[in-house]
């Protein structure tokens, strides 16, 4: 039982460092932007309430504990041989190692397209999602601003995703931290991406700042995670991305 607080320990120590780290330094190129030159890169206002970044980094803080234990949850699993996680690139051969980066990124954006809608159903929407859309105007900071119940929701599908495929250990390090970087990309409210990626098929494929700026602006629409093909599937992409 010791080994196993250790292992929280060890893990939001390191998910602190990840969240501090990228958001921090996106923050500092988010200070850089005046909303007062109305740059067409800027998506909206400034936070008007005070104290919202102090509230997002508090939730994001209790946030990382949550996904922490979930972490050690997963290192106990593999060290008892009870996920697909391995570590010779060569087990599967390298040409399978993207491809489980792929599976895993869509198994995980399914999951997530329909948890974010039934988020919003308005019972669930208080008690689990309220937190997150307090921030109107996002910030890197609000990447991981979510109550309790909403971080155990959105932590509960890596620990079955890796018991069902086999996964890399370089590959979930891969994964693991572009989810942290796309996601504090989507929430700067600054959209860094160059407008020929953007109008390109992959680019209308892929969430960036403004496709989840309408999210946030909105409230129903634009639900994906990476990607936006189950929001265009299902009708709920925001028109103004037409």
């Amino acid at each position: 039982m010791e080994d196993f607080f250790g292992s929280i320990l060890i893990f939001f120590t390191i998910l602190l460092i990840r969240y501090f780290a990228i958001a921090g330094v996106f923050y500092a190129y988010y200070l850089r932007f005046n909303t007062s030159t109305k740059d067409k890169k800027i998506l909206s206002r400034r936070p008007a309430k005070t104290g919202q970044i102090r509230k997002e980094i508090y939730w994001s803080i209790i946030s990382s504990g949550i996904f922490a234990l979930f972490g050690a949850v997963t290192y106990w699993l593999w060290a008892n041989n009870l996920t697909g996680i391995y570590l010779d690139p060569l087990k599967f051969g390298y040409w399978y190692l993207p491809i489980s980066l792929v599976l895993v990124l869509l198994v995980h954006e399914t999951y997530y397209y329909w948890l974010h809608r039934a988020m919003h159903i308005p019972k669930i929407y208080k008690v689990v999602h309220k937190v997150h859309h307090q921030s109107l105007s996002p910030t890197p900071w609000t990447a991981f601003s979510f109550h309790p119940w909403e971080s155990v929701l959105e932590a509960f599908i890596l620990p079955i995703i890796l018991v069902v495929i086999p996964v890399n250990i370089y590959v979930l390090l891969i994964y693991l931290f572009f989810m942290s970087l796309s996601s504090v990309i989507n929430h700067l409210d600054i959209e860094i991406y160059p407008v020929y990626f953007r109008n390109s098929a992959f680019g209308k494929l892929w969430i960036d700042a403004t496709h989840h700026h309408f999210h946030h602006k909105e409230f129903n629409t634009n639900y994906g995670l990476y990607f936006t093909f189950w929001d265009k599937i299902m009708g709920t992409e925001s028109r103004k991305m037409e």
